[in-house]
């Protein structure tokens, strides 16, 4: 059975980069019905932050990555906390010194320190592998503190990874790393492997920046005779700046990303996108349809950048495919603060949801959409909204037109769902057409200029008429037909 692990340590909020790791394990794990794990991975004490255990918890449930095993699973957190672990990593590493392929090493921070070269570049000197078997017992005795390093051999090590393949790296250019720090607690490098073993992890997905770790841990699963795991290495994630993604270069946190407003299955489907290439080209996925098709032979060596603009747009796709029920309830909020000082009769915010839903990248925008229903819009809006050279508009045109629509529109009884209605309103606009020079296209551009007064709508001009009303309607016409008059005279 395929089981993968997210295994990050709670140094903060998860970003994008974390997710996507948590991603691509569950996908990889779920699409052959495997087995997800969570494991904290706190053996460094020294970077931990209070509550961000809770807050990679909380993350992952928000974003629909339940996991099978770990935090919140038999318990407030379950067995898979590293630090409550400490006990089960020592006997591996004496196994290891047993065997050769690790060894005690007493060297204080001074001497440690000592080991630096002019550029502050520390190597460890191999000093206590030529203490006799006799020497370090006389020092284990004597409570000297230690760590326990894992023994590099001469040669070559390679490893097999599913998206960079065959990596090989000369063993001179490994250091001795710690296994066992001098407060008992494991390195990260020696308890993944070993914490891997025992909970029969059989994938393992990482970042890219780990390759050159690996070839350690194959030492470590031979010298202990333990089965190597498939290895998934990711490319590399940047911002926009090129640094890598993380939490020192202020990239936002997954809990930012949701304050903003983007949601969690949006979040989710771009960032299966940051790296990896759906075999149809299709771009937008619920969670399901992902676990479905996602493999990791469409995992690219090429490094991903994190665009904002495209998260929008994915978010934008996943607001209009939500059903409507969901969205207008989204919006409610946002749309009631944007008529409070106006009101519309009946309270038409399904309607008004209705508009805006297709036109929102983010559902809090949907507010600046009906923004001009705040009774009249801004006096002193730009002219330069009439003009429109592909329709051949500029104010002279649409004062025209406005005092055509002002004449045809004053007639109509103001009974909504009687009179004033699109049927009525549009054939109004046709007779106008008919009897005038002006085409269909200049009389509705100015007409939606005149309401609005803003370059873009959630809707067109007889739509904004039915959401305002006749009197505010006409008010508002009225209003830009005289700020027209006066340009026009003045451009004579």
């Amino acid at each position: 059975m395929v089981r993968t692990r997210y295994a990050p340590s709670p140094t903060g909020f998860m970003h994008i980069g974390n997710l996507r790791t948590a991603l691509f394990e569950y996908l990889i794990a779920k699409h052959d019905n495997g087995i997800f794990v969570l494991r904290i991975e706190d053996t460094d004490q020294e970077r931990y932050v209070e509550g961000a255990a809770d807050a990679i918890f909380e993350t992952l449930q928000l974003t629909g990555l339940t996991f099978d095993e770990g935090p919140g699973v038999g318990g407030e957190y379950g067995p898979y906390i590293q630090s409550e672990r400490k006990a089960g990593y020592l006997p591996h590493a004496k196994k290891l010194v047993e065997i050769k392929k690790a060894y005690y090493c007493f060297c204080d921070k001074d001497r440690l320190a000592s080991l630096a070269d002019e550029n502050g570049i520390r190597r460890y000197d191999r000093y206590c592998t030529s203490l006799s078997p006799e020497e370090v017992q006389e020092k284990l005795n004597m409570g000297i503190p230690y760590v326990i390093r894992q023994w590099i051999p001469e040669g070559e090590t390679s490893f097999y990874d599913e998206v960079f393949g065959t990596i090989t790296m000369n063993n001179k250019e490994m250091e001795d790393q710690v296994l066992i720090k001098s407060d008992g607690m494991p390195t990260y490098n020696f308890a993944n492997v070993v914490d891997d073993h025992a909970m029969a992890i059989t994938h393992v997905v990482r970042g890219s920046e780990y390759l050159t770790s690996t070839p350690k841990y194959k030492l470590l699963y031979e010298a202990l005779d333990w089965e190597i795991p498939v290895y998934v290495h990711l490319p590399l994630l940047q911002n926009s700046l090129g640094q890598k993604i993380s939490k020192r270069n202020g990239d936002a946190s997954i809990k930012q990303l949701l304050e903003m407003g983007f949601l969690p299955e949006a979040i989710i489907n771009y960032a299966a996108l940051l790296g990896w290439s759906p075999p149809d080209n299709r771009e937008i996925f619920s969670l399901d349809e992902l676990i479905k098709i996602f493999e990791p032979k469409n995992i690219s060596k090429s490094p991903s950048t994190f665009d904002m603009v495209k998260l929008k747009w994915v978010n934008g796709e996943h607001i209009k495919a939500m059903p409507f029920e969901q969205y207008r309830d989204m919006a409610l909020p946002f749309l009631k603060d944007a008529v409070k000082r106006l009101g519309i009769a009946g309270g038409d915010y399904d309607y008004l949801a209705e508009i805006t839903q297709s036109r929102v990248s983010i559902v809090n925008e949907c507010a600046e959409l009906v923004d001009f229903i705040d009774n009249i819009p801004n006096p002193e809006y730009d002219l330069n909204l009439f003009t429109h050279k592909k329709m051949k508009t500029n104010a002279e045109v649409a004062l025209k037109a406005l005092i055509g629509v002002f004449n045809t529109f004053d007639v109509i009884s103001d009974k909504v769902n009687t009179e004033w209605n699109s049927e009525t309103l549009s054939n109004c606009i046709t007779k106008l057409t008919e009897s005038s020079e002006l085409t269909k296209g200049q009389i509705l551009w100015s007409l939606r200029t005149a309401l609005s007064g803003k370059a873009t709508t959630p809707c067109g001009a007889m739509e904004l008429c039915i959401i305002l009303g006749k009197k505010e309607s006409l008010d508002r016409i009225t209003q830009a037909i005289d700020r027209l008059k006066i340009s026009v005279e003045l451009n004579k």
